[in-house]
């Protein structure tokens, strides 16, 4: 009736200040937040004239100018470096990457440059062929796969400027096509940022973080991509950074907790993850996220708990057993402190906190009775109201909790869950209110005077209401003969409308 659920994949440098890669996370926080319900393909552009504050986005050249500019390029001469420089703004209007592309010559010449030995017109190449890499349109993206093996090799230099900006323009690259992704797994782009992920710098491991997000979440990730992934070092490396986030800061904790969610929603990895300990690790780091919380709120980590959450979530829905590895009151203690902290400032992260929560209630009774010595139960009825999704979720959960019996459904029926349950079971949803009439029919199940306190308190006026409900009504009629029994009957368990309804 109730079991663990799969929460599906959704749901982040150079030129170089830290101030401007400050202003740039924001921005990717930002996305974060308006997609987190949403797969995170999207394209992050490095732009050095940002440090100024200057918008340099231009109207569309004509094709003369266009062609004007790069034959400037072209020609050898002092003023090429700034020629790239007008080039490159030019580049930031679609049209004009369009028109650019077409030319003959034209990603050839950048391409030239960029691995040139004059590091300035590298840069400055580079910086061309990244706002290419931003386009929308896969005819330009699919232009530029010339430069793929060189942006590889870059990736083993030593300056973190160049390197930063080669990885997010491979990972635009690879949202857009799929002929690009197909060129870059024989050339080696898994066993390079394999490499690169033992990097000391964060601005490169968040710029890994990114171009592996996007791979991972291509179609044809599970059978062309996730393979190489699990054998090379990365899942090891990728778990210890998404842990070690709270000391070394979390931008690059963050992509690679989203890089774990793909790999679990692929179905393709988990028992590996789980072999590698992430069960154990990530339920370390939520119970640190918690004792960081609730001393002193930090903003930007929840960006963190979101896929943390869902990792968890989705690694115990598999059947492997892997709940007995995190028994562990804690781990409990910790989610509810999390969800409270994060209600009123990010309630997106409740829903998330419950669906780990369903999973970890689902089977085995553990949790279901640390939720009740702990004390946890006021807690969790008060996120109720908060929305639809999370009143669905807590009504969940307390159906995993009385399907343990009557020992359980007494503890929820004296610690007045029924009186909370008359809000949701009057409201016009018939998804929170079909999870009431499930809870409800194993609480008369298994503890009859709650139907008698049921009927004392009004509750079958509101059942009533749902009886011209088409998917509700059998279940609707189903409660009203188990609440309405002659006093003293005791037919609750074999009441064969009420196993015909629930069945």
């Amino acid at each position: 009736m109730w079991g663990r659920r799969r929460r599906g994949a959704v749901p982040g440098p150079g030129g170089g200040t830290e101030e401007l890669r400050a202003r740039r996370r924001e921005r990717e926080a930002a996305l974060r937040k308006a997609r987190r319900q949403e797969q995170l393909v999207s394209k992050r552009l490095l732009r050095e004239d940002e440090q100024d504050g200057a918008e340099v986005l231009l109207q569309p050249l004509p094709e003369d100018e266009v062609s004007e500019l790069l034959r400037g390029v072209q020609r050898a001469s002092e003023d090429r470096k700034t020629l790239l420089r007008r080039l490159r703004r030019a580049l930031q209007d679609k049209e004009t990457q369009q028109k650019f592309v077409r030319l003959d010559g034209s990603v050839r010449t950048l391409v030239g440059l960029f691995t040139g030995s004059l590091a300035d017109v590298q840069m400055e190449a580079a910086r061309c062929l990244h706002e290419l890499s931003h386009s929308s349109d896969a005819a330009v993206a699919e232009a530029c796969m010339p430069v793929t093996p060189y942006l590889l090799t870059y990736l083993s230099g030593h300056s973190v400027e160049l390197m930063e900006l080669c990885l997010y323009t491979l990972g635009n690259l690879v949202v857009e096509s799929e002929a690009v992704r197909k060129q870059l797994l024989p050339q080696g782009i898994i066993p390079v940022l394999a490499s690169c992920i033992q990097s000391p710098h964060e601005a490169v491991l968040e710029g890994l973080g990114y171009v592996l997000s996007q791979l991972l979440q291509a179609k044809e990730a599970p059978t062309e991509i996730i393979p190489l992934v699990l054998d090379s070092v990365l899942p090891q490396h990728m778990l210890q950074l998404v842990c070690s986030g709270l000391k070394s800061g979390t931008g690059a904790a963050v992509e690679f907790a989203w890089c774990l969610h793909y790999i679990v929603c692929s179905h393709t990895a988990n028992a590996a993850l789980i072999a590698l300990g992430a069960v154990s690790a990530l339920s370390s780091l939520l119970c640190d996220i918690a004792s960081e919380i609730s001393q002193s709120f930090s903003e930007g980590l929840e960006l963190l708990t979101c896929p943390v959450l869902r990792c968890l979530g989705n690694l115990l829905a598999e059947e492997t057993g892997c709940e007995a590895q995190i028994q562990d009151e804690r781990l409990l203690a910790a989610l509810f402190t999390v969800m409270q902290c994060y209600l009123q400032k990010h309630p997106f992260i409740v829903p998330e906190g419950l669906w780990l929560l369903n999973n970890l209630t689902a089977d085995d009774p553990f949790f279901c009775f640390a939720l009740l010595s702990l004390d946890l139960l006021p807690a969790l009825l008060q996120l109720l109201p908060c929305s639809q999704a999370a009143s669905v979720l807590v009504l969940t959960v307390l159906c995993n909790v009385a399907e343990k019996g009557p020992a359980y459904c007494q503890q929820l029926h004296q610690r007045a869950a029924l009186p909370l349950l008359l809000g949701p079971l009057a409201l016009p949803d018939p998804e929170v209110v079909g999870q009431c009439l499930e809870l409800l029919h194993l609480l008369f199940l298994h503890c009859p005077q709650a139907a008698v306190d049921f009927v004392g308190q009004g509750g079958p006026q509101t059942l009533k209401q749902h009886q011209s409900t088409p998917e509700l009504q059998e279940r609707v009629q189903a409660l009203l003969d188990m609440a309405l029994q002659p006093p003293g009957a005791s037919v609750f368990s074999s009441s064969p409308a009420a196993s015909s309804a629930f069945s």
